[in-house]
């Protein structure tokens, strides 16, 4: 099976993609294209789907480069090939040619920038703590660094949890309230006392705060399609012993 690929034409001249399940090496919960060495998945199937992603973006799995998700707001700038320990992070920048940029989700928002004119990309992987904390923020402010202007930066938003699914309660609600009395709109009323979390409207908004020069979700809910996403809400909900991780990826 080929492996599908969401694209956006927000992004149109730079490399990149929002990855499906469809197309990989895995079975079982994982079934697809399981790029998630954190999970509990054959860790040659895993090897083999992210190759099936690098030769997509037209690269070699030594020109992946990702981070160790940690849902916070911190971004590295990755000038050469990764080796070693990955860092603990959540973005990731370059203007290196070749450097393929990964982040991995099953529910969290994969963000996807660039800015085409100065050539210079980033991905962000933002639950609702990263974004709330600044991860999209410093994503920004790092692409500025290398050269950048926000103005000129488009970001994608991906596949993620769409507010109809994600019910969360009480206490959540106030961190955001706590935060901004105004982020009251990312919420719409559920059955008792529970909500429902408008995290791809929260995250649209955090980015043109930021002030780049456009941004867009893709409008793909991961919990609402098991075919094509995985999800870790949906996994729950089912009693699933694990689940697989999306990748996205960016590259000049």
């Amino acid at each position: 099976m080929n492996l599908e690929i969401i694209t956006a034409s927000a992004l149109d001249g730079i490399r990149h993609g929002f990855f499906t399940r469809k197309g990989g090496a895995s079975s079982g919960v994982y079934a697809g294209l399981n790029c998630g060495g954190g999970s509990d998945d054959q860790a040659d199937a895993v090897a083999m789907n992210r190759a099936r992603m690098a030769a997509a973006m037209g690269a070699e799995p030594v020109d992946i480069a990702g981070v160790h998700q940690v849902h916070s707001p911190d971004v590295v700038t990755v000038t050469e090939p990764q080796t070693g320990d990955r860092p603990k992070a959540d973005g990731l920048v370059t203007n290196t040619p070749g450097i393929v940029l990964t982040v991995l989700t099953a529910d969290c928002e994969p963000v996807l920038f660039a800015d085409r004119e100065a050539g210079v990309v980033g991905a962000a992987h933002a639950g609702w703590r990263g974004a709330i904390e600044g991860v999209l923020e410093a994503t920004v402010d790092a692409m500025v660094a290398l050269g950048a202007t926000r103005e000129n930066i488009h970001a994608v938003i991906g596949p993620t949890i769409s507010q109809p699914n994600y019910e969360v309660g009480p206490e959540f609600m106030e961190r955001f309230m706590d935060e901004d009395p105004e982020n009251g709109r990312f919420f719409a009323g559920g059955a008792g006392d529970r909500v429902q979390f408008d995290l791809p409207a929260f995250g649209l908004h955090r980015l043109r705060e930021a002030g780049v020069g456009h941004a867009e979700w893709t409008r793909h809910c991961t919990y609402a399609d098991p075919a094509r996403f995985y999800s870790y809400r949906r996994s729950v909900h089912r009693n699933e012993a694990d689940y697989g991780r999306l990748i996205s990826a960016i590259r000049l």
